[in-house]
């Protein structure tokens, strides 16, 4: 009994040789698959759509946001008006003029004291006012 162990054993050992002139190793390459260290830019999209997919977080803040940008066309109209009045405000700065536009939501003073310019702005909501000035202004009459 006991031959016939040594011998199984002699015998895996002289297979384990001769495998071993068979056996061909070579090195490992990494190839990233995130485009962001290297990787195909294709899988990008991929990625995204695989995270996005898995991703169960729900916005609390969502619902939010969509009533801030759902807007009437009113609001959109009055918002575009006032943006022109300032706009036009501060255009006739360049030849001298001076004014004042009051909103809703705030009230600007623009004053033109010999090249120093003053815009003052309050929010009438907290009745904070901000200050710029600017000096080296010239004005063409």
């Amino acid at each position: 009994m006991k031959k016939s162990t040594v011998g199984k054993r002699r015998g895996l050992w002289l297979l384990g040789l001769w495998s071993c002139g068979l056996v061909h190793a070579t090195e490992l390459v990494y190839t990233p698959i995130n485009p962001s260290f290297g990787g195909n830019p294709l899988n990008g999209t991929w990625l995204l759509n695989n995270a996005q997919a898995q991703n169960d977080y729900d916005d609390p803040d969502l619902n939010n946001r969509t009533t801030v940008a759902g807007t009437s066309a009113l609001e959109r109209f009055t918002s575009q008006l006032q943006s022109r009045l300032l706009g036009q405000l501060l255009d006739n700065i360049s030849t001298g003029n001076t004014g004042s536009l009051s909103t809703d939501a705030f009230i600007v003073n623009v004053v033109d004291d010999s090249g120093a310019l003053t815009i003052s702005v309050t929010d009438r909501a907290t009745g904070e006012v901000s200050e710029i000035q600017v000096n080296g202004i010239t004005t063409t009459p």
